[in-house]
């Protein structure tokens, strides 16, 4: 009786510990839909401020940076939202994907250049970094997504 207990035991262990961990950033963005475009711009800007030590000057503008960001990405959101629910949402044609992605890296280009007025050397390279673990993050998150919907 005692040796089946232990292997209950056991197997329940090994079947708790092989559950896959629960990640909060689901909770992040429903959490961030939710803010307006002024509010996500302040709480950009703030990090942004603690992460790279922004005076004044530097905080104005990278906040009118941010709240424009934020209020184009907003609109976005909303007119795709809009046509998935009128049930007018279709993926790109090989044109627009190529147009997208050329807009994208003309904006990148351009936001570039905008940080590399504002910011000092010391700044820009802190940026850079924190830019790169992002993006790096979240391929990561996009290959762990992506192996989820195949299973």
């Amino acid at each position: 009786m005692k040796k089946l207990v232990l292997i209950t035991l056991a197997l329940l262990a090994i079947h708790v510990g092989a559950q896959e961990p629960k990640r909060d950033g689901h909770k992040r963005g429903e959490m961030m839909k939710n803010l307006s475009a002024e509010e996500i711009a302040n709480l950009k800007t703030k990090k942004m401020t603690l992460h790279l030590d922004l005076d004044e000057s530097q905080q104005k503008e990278i906040y009118d940076i941010n709240l424009a960001n934020a209020t184009k990405r907003k609109a976005h959101m909303e007119s795709r939202k809009a046509k998935k629910e009128s049930g007018k949402a279709q993926k790109p044609t090989k044109e627009e994907r190529l147009k997208m992605a050329n807009a994208k890296l003309d904006y990148q280009i351009a936001m570039k250049a905008k940080m590399k007025e504002i910011l000092n050397e010391e700044q820009f390279v802190k940026w850079e970094k924190a830019r790169a673990r992002a993006r790096s993050k979240g391929k990561g998150m996009k290959k762990s997504h992506k192996k989820k919907e195949q299973e």
